[in-house]
């Protein structure tokens, strides 16, 4: 999902590596580079790009070389998860936009569609509902519904050869079977792990399947979030609350104090350029940072308002979120590992 000019997965290290010890930062500067390794850590992982233009040289005196070296002397490798984070259901702008109290959530701006596959498997009587429950997390979407099948029943018959290990039947005689076709919706990004999910759930030692590729799309997937708060705020009702959920040290306001909001758009991190595409979704407001003087002067004449929370307070949340989807997803999987979070980053900026 990440942009074409972004550099994104392993930017140092050795990809065939242990990861049993995992740390995860917003930046791969040298405070947590040196704490993962204090830590006797396998894997750093980052939201920004420790390595973002290719490199002509890597010279130790360097900053970024010294950095580098320090990974590479302590077999620490660096994973970075940069805009397929921003995109991705659950990451940098779902934080937000949870932390911020937005409802009924949208992409702000659509950058691909889910695509689709429909898988057909015929499963003996009894059986069906723990293969529909091993194939639900890969399910695909349609509109606001999800897990979505149908079945239908008939007989199924096969002959067992030598060398089979039939569950039902026996080795050279033709068996018949009350089965139950289920028709089920899948991504098809998902599609790989979905068919090992289900040759592990399924009863038979050969379980029978159709894979049809589909013209229907599913989830629209994109920059940024676009919701509704519970019920209508003034802007500087909204931006003391923006203040305190990010825990920023200083937030700027551009659009009238008293200025009602209820329509509200997030991007996190340098996302001020989407105000345009906020505006034209019906935003009163949107949260981001960086936000540049003449992109406020526009946003003025626009009129929608820019709560600028900086793009450390908008982005931090990904260390915490990463931390506990790793730990679901890992443990979903049989893997083990520790995963810490870092908590030694600061703002860059501060205010007097």
């Amino acid at each position: 999902m990440a942009e074409e000019w972004d550099n994104v997965g392993l930017q140092v290290g050795d990809p065939t590596a242990p990861a049993e010890r995992i740390m995860v930062a917003l930046d791969p500067c040298r405070d947590a580079i040196e704490a993962a390794v204090q830590q006797q850590c396998n894997l750093l992982l980052t939201h920004h790009p420790f390595i973002f233009k290719p490199l002509k040289k890597i010279a130790l005196s360097d900053p970024l070389g010294g950095l580098i070296a320090i990974a590479i002397k302590n077999d620490l490798s660096i994973v970075s998860l940069h805009t397929n984070l921003d995109i991705a259901a659950g990451g940098v702008n779902d934080l937000l936009a949870r932390r911020l109290g937005l409802v009924d959530c949208k992409p702000l701006k659509v950058t691909g569609t889910e695509e689709l596959v429909k898988l057909a498997v015929f499963v003996p009587q009894g059986h069906e509902e723990q293969v529909l429950d091993a194939l639900s997390r890969f399910s695909g979407v349609i509109g606001n519904y999800r897990d979505c099948s149908f079945r239908s029943s008939g007989t199924g018959t096969f002959l067992p050869l030598e060398g089979a290990r039939p569950f039902i039947g026996e080795i050279g005689k033709r068996e018949q079977v009350a089965e139950i076709r289920l028709e089920i919706l899948l991504r098809r990004d998902a599609l790989a792990p979905a068919l090992r999910a289900l040759m592990k759930a399924h009863p038979y030692e050969e379980p029978a399947f159709d894979l049809y590729p589909l013209l229907n799309r599913g989830e629209s997937r994109g920059i940024g979030r676009i919701g509704e708060l519970a019920a209508p705020l003034p802007l500087q009702d909204f931006a003391r609350q923006v203040k305190n959920g990010l825990g920023a040290a200083g937030l700027r306001i551009v659009g009238a104090a008293d200025r009602a909001v209820k329509k509200v758009a997030v991007c996190g991190g340098s996302g001020a350029s989407f105000f345009r595409e906020a505006h034209f979704r019906g935003a009163d407001v949107l949260v981001t940072g960086d936000v540049k003087y003449h992109e406020a002067r526009e946003a003025e004449e626009l009129g929608i308002a820019l709560l600028d929370a900086g793009h450390f307070a908008t982005e931090r949340l990904m260390v915490q979120g990463v931390r506990e989807l790793l730990e679901v997803e890992l443990g979903e999987k049989n893997f083990t590992a520790t995963i810490t979070a870092y908590g030694g980053e600061r703002d860059p900026f501060s205010f007097i």
